[in-house]
């Protein structure tokens, strides 16, 4: 980041190049100075040894060290029956685990990339005024969000572990005095579920602001059929946005499957437990599990809401091509066709309970009359439209396209083996 250099000597070859450019050129005083003072804050900058070592040891204590203290030193043995944590194991390693995959992948985001390269920044010389605004505001708008998710589950937390120290949890008096061992433990252990919820919806935010990115230029890139484009300038578009969208999919890939795979274990490990016919089941013992289920469960929302979302920004180019090729095909834009137009036109605003009103600036049916008449050919309108439904673009994970179809599908296995699950505990059939 800050002392990265971009120069590439012009007699260099195209390996040589190739390695120059895997970080980005950037400057310190430039528009993400202030997210910088944030990952610095975070401890999760390492753009240098030193800010590198001091991240793996800051992950170290707060994710691994302080949990495992607490769940092997700090928790008595000889609690009474509200105090004692009888879910804590899988409260802690769930928020270990996606702490340690979120993190490891922010920090090979950071150093391979460079931050301006991995938030696209580089790229916004490329695009439209509205798409240079829009990103910025989403921008300046992520860490705001960030604390949205995080706040409301932080205070939750604290109140618990506020009332599990001050009602007496605990007897190890490590520091000689009670109270202060109590205090300096729950400030650590708040600390570390605040470092771990925070890296991991770090994280979510991040590629949902590059999601928005690519949305944005949909959106813009949806105003060529308005216009009496050439084939070529949409192709050569579309072409791009297919390529940001698929280097997007391969970075996001594997942190996207493993959460998922990581939260579905930790939920079932909870139901699991919860519903185990011994299990004790009150606000007093699972009141962190809970609030740490949320918390998962919010992350994760966020990463499908925002692959899903621009996956099906992505598919409306395909029918809003196919519209203005019928619309330049038809001979005249008589009365019926002005009435299907507009019907269509009213459904897409009704539609209301599928995405809201931010989708129908791409699934608008308003053509001008006066493009109706492209001089582009038939064949040249067919082509790209076939070229559209045969190469639709959206987030993937290794092919496997996240859209609302793949949704439905994860949720019908869920759902298929919470029931069997239930059947096994509970007894339900």
């Amino acid at each position: 980041m800050g002392g990265e250099s971009g120069t590439v000597a012009p007699l260099m070859s195209p390996s040589e190049k190739r390695r120059a450019l895997i970080r980005m050129s950037s400057d310190i005083h430039d528009e993400l100075q202030a997210f910088r003072r944030w990952l610095k804050w975070l401890c999760v900058d390492q753009s240098n040894a030193w800010t590198a070592c001091l991240s793996w040891f800051v992950f170290v204590a707060m994710s691994i060290a302080i949990p495992a203290l607490s769940h092997f030193v700090l928790a008595c043995a000889d609690c009474d029956t509200r105090h004692s944590r009888p879910y804590d194991a899988v409260a802690q390693l769930s928020l270990t685990g996606v702490a340690a995959i979120s993190f490891l992948c922010i920090s090979h985001f950071v150093s391979r990339y460079g931050l301006r390269r991995f938030l696209f920044f580089d790229k916004l010389c490329d695009e439209s005024e509205t798409v240079r605004k829009g990103y910025t505001n989403q921008f300046n708008r992520s860490l705001k969000l960030l604390f949205i998710f995080v706040l409301p589950c932080f205070a939750a937390e604290s109140a618990y572990k506020i009332w599990w120290y001050g009602s007496g949890g605990t007897r190890v008096s490590f520091l000689g005095n009670a109270i202060v061992s109590n205090t300096v433990a729950c400030i650590l252990e708040l600390c570390s579920w605040f470092y771990r919820t925070m890296v991991f919806f770090l994280v979510c935010v991040l590629f949902r602001l590059i999601c928005c990115l690519q949305i944005l230029r949909l959106q813009d890139f949806s105003q060529v059929f308005q216009i009496n484009s050439d084939v070529e300038s949409v192709l050569k578009e579309h072409l791009r946005i297919r390529r940001h969208l698929r280097i997007i999919s391969h970075r996001y890939r594997s942190f996207i499957l493993w959460s998922l795979i990581f939260i579905t274990a930790s939920q079932f490990s909870s139901l699991l437990m919860t519903t185990r016919p011994n299990a004790d089941v009150n606000i007093y013992h699972t009141g962190e599990l809970a609030v740490c289920c949320v918390s998962l469960l919010a992350g994760l929302l966020i990463l499908l809401r925002s692959a899903t979302r621009i996956t099906h920004k992505a598919h409306a180019v395909t029918c809003l091509a196919a519209k203005w090729h019928v619309c330049a095909t038809v001979d005249s834009f008589d009365a019926e066709t002005l009435v299907a137009v507009r019907g269509d036109e009213q459904l897409v605003d009704t539609a209301s309970d599928d995405g809201g009103d931010e989708e129908d600036e791409l699934d608008n049916c308003k053509f001008d009359p006066s493009y109706a008449y492209s001089t582009i050919s038939f064949q040249k309108r067919q082509a790209l439209v076939t070229y559209f439904e045969n190469n639709r673009a959206g987030i993937t994970i290794y092919g496997f396209m996240l859209d609302r179809t793949s949704l439905h599908t994860i949720f019908g296995i869920e759902l298929s083996l919470v029931l069997w699950l239930l059947g096994k505990t509970v007894g339900i059939s």
